[in-house]
């Protein structure tokens, strides 16, 4: 039976959805193509279909994940409150890809590496431009060193099996990123 491009077209989306959440939650290594396929709702036969390889399955799903949208223009700071909660921390399968898979990402092939790459581009500019600085180089170097933080901080936070210990490290992040925030350029 032959299958419209439309279906194509949203098996496609399902796949990447679905290696999405696996990859995000269990890591590249410990998710199969058999797995992908089952949580798509797909047989295991028709892989091969749509990507020649695993490596290529990771790359596309990298450069979906990263090329998300954010939804609207916000200032540093209501991004870190936004980002750094126990919601998101809780959600590793829907929550940010970099803080899920970027210590993984050294591992993987050049297509998903550049995916990553080219992601962490659009969000150190997404963030500087919401950085509320008139010094551009201040701005940058501002919404580098918070992704930064705030990627860390959720990594730390993930890690722990205290939580208490966790929801410092996520509520500090934020007073650190507020307090970087006010300071005027050329302090340090």
């Amino acid at each position: 039976m032959r299958v419209s491009r439309e279906q194509v077209a949203e098996n496609r989306r399902q796949i990447l959805e679905a290696a999405g959440r696996l990859f995000r939650q269990r890591g590249f290594e410990a998710v199969t193509v058999a797995e992908v396929m089952k949580a798509a709702g797909l047989t295991h036969g028709g892989f091969y279909g749509y990507f020649a390889s695993k490596d290529e399955l990771i790359a596309t799903t990298l450069t979906e994940l990263m090329a998300a949208p954010d939804p609207e223009r916000v200032t540093l700071e209501a991004y870190a409150n936004r980002y750094l909660t126990s919601e998101h921390m809780a959600d590793c399968a829907g929550g940010c890809p970099v803080a899920a898979l970027g210590t993984d990402i050294g591992r993987q092939s050049p297509a998903a590496r550049a995916a990553m790459t080219e992601g962490l581009r659009r969000q150190i500019d997404r963030l500087g431009e919401g950085a509320a600085r008139d010094d551009r180089r201040a701005a940058r170097q501002n919404a580098i060193g918070s992704w930064a933080a705030m990627v860390g901080a959720m990594i730390l936070a993930r890690m722990s099996d205290d939580p208490a210990l966790a929801q410092e490290v996520l509520k500090e992040t934020r007073a650190f990123i507020e307090k970087r925030a006010k300071r005027t350029p050329g302090e340090s």
